[in-house]
């Protein structure tokens, strides 16, 4: 299909007379297009690779191939518009014609490929400090704990005195304050939101100061935990970014982000808001399970986001008298692990405690410590710590730092005398 200037001769349209001068050359054109941004993935339709062609006539004439993603696009005609209105500035051009046609499938993907890095690079400012390590904990599909995993695991990194965020982005389907049993509603002051503030006994050195968890949650902004948020994908994405520019989450070691299942647009804002964040992707026994995590991860990474590892939930049901049964099957965790090619950090048994201390907001990594499943959070979150994201320190650097100049002033001094 083709579009082009209107007739001049007709009365009713817009005249567009060509600046004295020869034709543009099609290199021209093309730098000229560079300024022409698709609405929809905020970059140039040149450096998308959505020009496919520039062919300049002896008198003028202008045609433009414009690939689009969909052939329905909705926006094809503001892009027929910028075309057009860019390319008449250009001196000799008489007439403007834009050609649609459609990408393939692999162009498609490069394309995607090429916006969100344009995303993560232009990622707005948020509340949070460069210096909290940032975990999403991700799953395939719903049902799989992985908000139990969440709680439990900021649990067991609290209970190490460290100050530890979770936001619940799971925004139609909130949990996490049942489960950490925070009750209330958010303040704040100055423009900004306070987080809710759970106290954690420091296991690690009972001496020492209780670690803490800062809550965020849709669950404490609605009238009733019973209300159907009935929100489109836009809308969740806003959310997740207010959450991230408009809290004042401080300082903190960690920030444990409860992700929606699946791959929808919040997992997408994410990695546009906070692109240093890593991933952590839950599943079950099952290989059922296991093949739609691993959907997560590619999404993960084509969002230029690292994937740290894999929990198995539910891994087998421990028996009073110790022998273990694999209700939910068998395999799942390390095959998923397998397949995308990091570490299986833990398999986190079926035990009654689990459900039964997110159901009375006691999370079992804090009430028992010592039970199968709470002993696998705690070593999970000892190799996150130990191994695989250490929080970050940047004031002993800066004292280094500071001690590496005064040492050098005294020495200058010295030598002075």
């Amino acid at each position: 299909m083709a579009f082009h200037t209107p007739d001049p001769d007709d009365p009713g349209a817009p005249v567009h007379r060509a600046a004295e001068g020869p034709p543009p050359s099609p290199n021209d054109v093309r730098r000229t297009l560079e300024g022409v941004i698709d609405p929809e993935l905020r970059a140039s339709i040149v450096e998308l690779g959505m020009v496919r062609d520039v062919r300049v006539a002896d008198d003028g004439e202008v045609t433009v191939k414009v690939a689009l993603t969909t052939a329905g696009c909705p926006l094809r005609a503001q892009i027929q518009s910028d075309v057009e209105s860019k390319v008449r500035g250009l001196r000799g051009v008489t007439d403007v014609r834009v050609e649609y046609g459609e990408m393939t499938q692999d162009e498609k993907s490069a394309v995607m490929q090429r916006a969100r890095w344009q995303a993560r690079e232009n990622a707005p400012g948020t509340e949070v400090l460069p210096t909290t390590r940032v975990l999403a904990v991700a799953s395939g599909k719903g049902g799989v704990g992985k908000s139990s995993v969440t709680v439990n695991l900021a649990a067991a990194l609290a209970a190490q005195g460290r100050t530890v965020g979770v936001l619940d982005a799971d925004i139609w389907g909130f949990s996490v304050p049942r489960m950490l049993g925070v009750e209330g509603r958010l303040g704040g002051s100055e423009g900004k939101i306070d987080p809710n503030e759970v106290e954690v006994a420091n296991l690690a050195d009972p001496s020492g100061a209780p670690g803490r968890i800062k809550v965020v949650s849709m669950g404490f902004l609605v009238d009733d935990a019973e209300t159907a948020l009935m929100w489109r994908g836009l809308i969740l994405a806003r959310a997740l970014e207010q959450f991230l520019t408009d809290v004042r989450w401080g300082e903190m070691d960690y920030l444990l982000i409860d992700m929606p299942p699946g791959t929808g647009d919040i997992q997408m804002a994410l990695a546009r808001l906070l692109p240093s964040t890593e991933l952590l992707v839950v599943t079950t026994p099952a290989l059922a399970a296991q093949q739609v995590a691993t959907r997560v991860a590619d999404m993960a990474r084509r969002s230029y986001l690292k994937v740290i590892g894999v929990i198995e939930n539910m891994s087998a049901f421990a028996a009073p008298d110790g022998s273990r049964h694999a209700i939910f099957g068998e395999g799942g965790g390390a095959a998923l692990a397998g397949e995308i090619d990091v570490p299986l950090l833990g398999a986190v048994p079926i035990e009654p405690g689990v459900s039964a201390g997110g159901d009375a907001g006691k999370p079992v990594a804090m009430t028992a410590p010592d039970s199968a499943a709470g002993a696998e959070f705690h070593r999970v979150a000892a190799r996150i710590v130990d191994e695989l994201l250490p929080p970050l320190d940047l004031s002993s650097c800066t004292a280094r730092i500071f001690d590496l100049a005064q040492a050098n002033l005294d020495a200058k001094d010295a030598a002075a005398r």
